[in-house]
């Protein structure tokens, strides 16, 4: 049984514990519909300052999360994963909480609902009593909260979080938010009762504390040592990233609020703190790891543009769908868009370690649609170069090049800047081998014959070989009987009659596996008899038309279990999923392979790359896979 107060009242309610705002909502909409003038406006302020609070600390979110901003002054170098993201997910409660103790505030103190815009007396008065009351009642309460019983019960909870995050502020029991609801509310109330009160002070007093909570919590230093070298007592005024992170390491010293004068009046400050400061600012520019493996992304579209880290930490911890909520963003985004088209280099974008490597995400700063201007190509190649060659002056030994980035028409997979740059130490790798494999392993070894559309592709011509010299019947889709004649002329001479040129998708009215690397239509589905496998490896995915049959997913896999700080899902994958080009880059980095990997498949590698794959943890997550001798892998 939970200790009392250490439960939230509406934590079993979700989402719709928004609707404990109705109320206020309400009233505002009633007091602007049904009367002359906003009678209730306490109301509105304090829907508004709800909203600009959550703002605070989702901006404070968004700029801890920008790792190409913040890479080399964060403090805790490790990712934010999916456990610590889903414990934090109801951070915002103690602005409900809040929300609620305002408005019994405003009916237990009517004076608190006719405030003017305007009194510069309350600055001063808030300021005062935060220093003489807020901040002493803070630090003891806090300091209590690490005794034994009281940090079991309550204070864990906050301090289970193991990296730093501005939403970790939010992170804590009911009775410690009822606590700091008190510390918040004594300087506005005790301004207010003396008639210093006003509609600014109470917004300016709540934002900068926001500011300065997401300030401790951000996990990155922002402050320059070199202002308390100029203003030395400053240091005892204001805490630093670095001065709270002590508090979350050491959690005997540093228990102050924002103020360190006194953790150094009651003897608690650590003294290290400053010199800890200064060198994690003076040696911000040699502070950078250098990635093992990296992965070279893109931008899909607007909408999925909102599903980085950096934009909402929440959303990008669940598989891609498109959310309503997000919709009236889409003008801003679109912005962006056109400010990155203009101005953007390549960037990274998340991270996550495995076995002490340390492998990164970077985006090339182009959307899905760009992809297919031929006035854009030259642009997009030049970024997926620059980004290359930035890899291998960082010393980055294995870069992957997601869909788009490796189009054969734009660069051949990768080949134009393997022969551009024959000294290249770090390995291009396109992936395909290890996602022609996870296709391949979803078909079992029974199968007779296939339909292949997108046949004559590069992933298209490995799997029809490797089928074939397996002795199964390969209908391969294609209007080019040159590009078909060339691939047939790959096989063995024995395996050759195994591949069938057809030019209709009639020809596969009786075949039950389809292998779908071209786009098809409801219309070209129909033709599919009933219980037909779609297998696909074509972006976007195939819409799923036929209730009758049933769709495999993109080529991806699992990486292994030990992963640590992986906290974003890739697109529309599940978490701990990564696309088969990108798993690809990763056992090539394990395997340490020396080799580029560009151009055409190796079909003799298909299955030395899948075992591979399979001996470091990695694992087919298809709804048709399998991992045992029944499949043709």
């Amino acid at each position: 049984m939970s200790a009392p107060l250490s439960d939230w009242p509406w934590q079993n309610l979700g989402v719709y514990k928004y609707v404990l705002y109705g109320p206020l909502l309400a009233k505002v909409l009633y007091s602007g519909f049904h009367e002359e003038s906003f009678k209730d406006n306490w109301c509105f302020h304090i829907l508004l300052i709800c909203w600009l609070r959550g703002l605070v600390y989702i901006l404070w979110s968004s700029y801890s999360n920008m790792p190409f901003l913040t890479r080399n002054r964060r403090i805790n170098k490790e990712g934010v994963d999916f456990n610590q993201t889903d414990r934090e997910w109801d951070w915002d409660n103690f602005i409900l909480l809040q929300a609620l103790i305002g408005s019994m505030a405003c009916y237990m103190f009517p004076f608190l609902q006719n405030l003017p815009i305007w009194n510069p007396k309350g600055f001063l008065a808030v300021l005062i009593l935060h220093i003489v009351v807020s901040e002493p009642l803070y630090y003891w309460v806090h300091r209590c909260l690490h005794t034994s019983h009281l940090f079991t019960d309550y204070h864990s909870l906050h301090h289970g979080s193991p990296v730093l995050q501005p939403l970790t502020a939010g992170h804590a029991t009911f009775l410690e938010h009822l606590i700091l609801a008190t510390v918040i509310g004594i300087p506005i109330l005790g301004s207010s009762m003396m008639g210093f009160g006003s509609i600014s002070t109470i917004f300016g007093y709540i934002l900068v504390f926001d500011f300065l909570r997401g300030l401790g919590h951000c996990n990155v230093e922002v402050i320059p040592h070199q202002v308390f070298e100029i203003l030395p007592f400053a240091k005892y005024l204001l805490y630093t990233p670095t001065y709270h992170s002590i508090h979350h390491t050491d959690m005997k010293s540093n228990y102050c609020l924002f103020m360190p004068f006194f953790d150094a009046l009651w003897s608690t400050l650590e003294g290290e703190s400053w010199e800890l400061h200064k060198k994690m600012t003076s040696d911000s520019g040699n502070n950078e790891r250098v990635a093992e493996f990296v992965f070279l992304a893109h931008v899909v579209d607007l909408t999925s543009a909102m599903h980085a880290p950096f934009v909402f930490r929440s959303y990008a911890s669940i598989p891609y769908t498109t959310r309503m909520i997000l919709l009236p963003l889409l003008p801003l985004t679109f912005l962006f868009m056109l400010g990155m088209w203009a101005w953007a280099k390549p960037f990274k974008v998340s991270f996550y370690n495995l076995r002490g490597r340390l492998h990164e995400t970077w985006t090339v700063p182009r959307f899905g649609f760009q992809y297919f201007l031929p006035f854009s190509l030259d642009g997009i190649n030049k970024h997926i170069e620059d980004a290359i060659l930035s890899a291998d002056r960082l010393g980055v030994k294995v870069i992957s090049l997601a869909a788009l980035n490796k189009n054969e028409s734009l660069n051949g997979g990768g080949t134009l800047f393997v022969n551009k740059h024959p000294d290249l130490k770090v390995r291009v790798v396109h992936g395909n081998t290890l996602t022609a494999a996870v296709i391949l392993n979803e078909i079992p070894r029974d199968t007779k014959e296939v339909f292949l559309t997108g046949a004559t592709s590069k992933l298209g011509r490995a799997i029809a070989l490797f089928l074939c010299q397996r002795k199964v019947r390969v209908l391969m889709l294609t209007l080019s009987t040159e590009r078909f004649q060339k691939i047939q002329k790959e096989a063995p001479v024995d395996c050759q009659n195994c591949l069938v040129q057809v030019t209709k998708y009639q020809a596969a009215q009786n075949c039950k596996t389809w292998i779908v690397g071209k786009w098809i239509t409801p219309r070209e589905q129909s033709w599919a008899p009933s219980g037909a496998h779609f297998h696909q490896f074509v972006v976007p995915p195939v819409l799923a038309f036929r209730r009758d049959c049933t769709y495999g997913d993109l080529a991806a896999m699992r990486l292994p279990e030990d992963v640590q700080g992986l906290g974003s899902c890739e697109y529309t994958m599940e978490r701990g999923v990564v696309h088969a080009c990108h798993a690809g880059g990763v056992v090539h980095s394990l395997e340490g392979w020396t080799h580029h990997e560009v151009g055409a498949i190796d079909v003799e590698r298909i299955e030395l790359v899948w075992k591979a794959a399979l001996k470091h943890g990695l694992k087919s997550v298809s709804s048709a896979g399998n991992q045992d001798s029944a499949c043709m892998i």
